[in-house]
């Protein structure tokens, strides 16, 4: 059995979410002053309730990372973990079984879907500034998901993967 690395530093990995996160972040600033021109984008809750709402929606992205990788990958709970990584100031969730890479890809994707763009469509529907700021951050600081979507790109459905322990990405179980 081989396993192939898909997978890059944290350090890098938080650069690379400069490269997803930045021109998705124009677009969503751009269209949410398109959208709502005659709202104001200013914060309007306190800034502490704000940063405990951004805080609170980075444990829910964390959590959101573990549940879609128990569901669809059919593991225990016990086969996930969390943490965080001081040295790069990330948090993270590891699932320590392999799972089949349709279900990793769920698990990496639906965090930014539920805690950063469907806040953020809420937010342009509504033209609430406060929502657009936090799914804005959220769908920003998924980038290191959309980065690890775009590593493993290429794999096919109904490979194994397996979430490298200390990395951003997976090795692929071939053979």
């Amino acid at each position: 059995m081989n396993k192939r690395d898909l997978s890059i530093s944290m350090e890098r990995a938080n650069l690379g979410v400069l490269f997803f996160s930045l021109p998705v972040v124009v677009i969503q600033f751009i269209l949410f002053e398109f959208i709502q021109s005659n709202k104001d984008a200013s914060i309007t809750w306190n800034f502490i309730i704000f940063f405990l709402a951004v805080i609170v929606g980075i444990i829910v992205h964390e959590a959101i990372h573990g549940i879609t990788w128990a569901v669809f990958g059919r593991k225990p709970w016990s086969a996930i973990s969390f943490g965080f990584q001081l040295k790069t100031l990330t948090p993270y969730c590891h699932i320590k079984e392999p799972i089949e890479v349709n279900a990793y890809r769920i698990g990496a994707f639906m965090p930014g879907l539920i805690v950063g763009i469907l806040p953020y469509i809420y937010s342009l529907v509504t033209g609430d500034a406060n929502w657009f700021w936090f799914g804005l951050i959220h769908t920003a600081s998924a980038g290191g998901d959309w980065l690890v979507l775009w590593l493993i790109r290429v794999v096919k459905a109904g490979s194994l993967v397996e979430d490298h322990p200390t990395q951003a990405g997976c090795y692929v179980i071939e053979g």
